[in-house]
């Protein structure tokens, strides 16, 4: 547990659900891990008890990418942790293919609708049919011009076409529109939507203020900050801003809320991690200027400021993304200035 960990505090300690089961974390919440075939080896799902038009059941928050595996442990689920119950409602926080890989297969197995932001419907249904930043000629132009001109790496993200349908290869044709400051009533209590932007287009976290548990999606995470990043479907975004902004529509919330995560274990500290996440982006902030006080960077060039560990290809492309959104954020206070380079390539001086 590293430092900023200590400053929170997680009630189940290290208890963990087993694969295919799930554990009860608050009244009629429960908690279920699935496998990730990446660095990120997790994503965590809910399962809320729920009564719909007079039937008992449950609405299942997230899905997993779409993969044998991951339909194989959904199976177990269905077998031992429903009580005979059927899914009612599947809900997704957003578009990102950990949390809604499997939702047409899981919408169809239970004849149960879809509810998420229309944003990240749309966005889900046009990656499915093509890719959405994560790879492609699109992509590899686009960090090309941010400096990532390794012809083996620009060659194996222009490959990487089917990178997003490959994990998402349907969405239901039909939704249940979530917004901000809407509240679904589920089980009996009701839970508010909360849009965060930054991470996704229109990401929705949900909060029952009845049991203090805010289901908090990718919005904050306990263990790592949360990706935010410029693709070349927005290239001139400022997402690290509008994360920053959205983390703080959490700080209302009674400091002994339960924070559900999609990745790390349930914890207690919200404010505590928000502040923390703030701090976090400061300093990289800080760091990035000072990089670009040298002499003027790229992102490619600010990698090594902003990541210290070796990357593979995967992390890489997130990376990059991040890294323009750190420069993105400089420039649109006005502390850095653009410049296009004869090379092609954009680099960031300071103003």
């Amino acid at each position: 547990m590293n430092l900023l960990e200590q400053q929170l505090h997680y009630p189940l300690a290290d208890t963990l659900p087993a694969p295919g089961a799930t554990l009860e974390v608050a009244p009629g919440v429960r908690w279920i891990r699935m496998a990730l075939p990446f660095a990120l080896d997790h994503i965590n799902l809910w399962l809320l008890r729920d009564e719909i038009d007079g039937r008992a059941g449950w609405t299942v928050v997230d899905c997993c990418i779409s993969r044998d595996e991951s339909r194989a442990q959904w199976e177990q689920v269905f077998a031992t942790q429903l009580e005979g119950l059927p899914i009612l409602r599947v809900v997704v926080t957003h578009m990102h293919p950990d949390h809604i890989g499997l939702a047409s297969w899981l919408c169809e197995r239970w004849q149960a609708p879809l509810w998420v932001s229309a944003t990240d419907y749309n966005s889900a249904r046009i990656g499915s049919q093509s890719t959405t930043g994560f790879g492609g000629e699109g992509a590899a132009r686009f960090f090309a011009a941010h400096g990532l001109t390794d012809p083996d790496s620009v060659e194996k993200i222009r490959g990487r076409s089917n990178y997003y349908p490959s994990m998402v290869p349907d969405v239901p044709r039909s939704f249940h529109r979530l917004m901000d400051g809407a509240t679904v009533r589920i089980g009996g209590r009701d839970w508010r939507c909360i849009s965060g932007y930054g991470h996704a287009p229109e990401h929705i976290a949900l909060y029952c203020d009845e049991i203090k548990v805010l289901i908090s999606g990718d919005m904050v995470l306990p263990r790592i900050s949360t990706n935010v990043s410029v693709y070349d479907v927005e290239p001139e975004s400022n997402p690290l801003k509008l994360f920053l902004d959205s983390i703080d529509k959490f700080l209302p919330l009674p400091e002994d809320t339960l924070t559900l995560p999609s990745h790390g274990k349930p914890f207690l500290g919200l404010h505590t991690r928000i502040q923390q996440l703030h701090d976090h982006h400061r300093d990289r902030l800080a760091e990035v200027l000072e990089a670009c006080a040298q002499a003027p960077q790229s992102a490619a060039d600010v990698l090594p400021v902003l990541f210290k560990r070796k990357l593979d290809l995967h992390q890489t492309t997130f990376a990059m993304g991040e890294s323009v959104a750190h420069l993105h954020t400089l420039w649109f206070d006005g502390q850095l200035r653009r410049t296009l380079g004869a090379d092609g390539i954009y680099r960031f001086g300071v103003a």
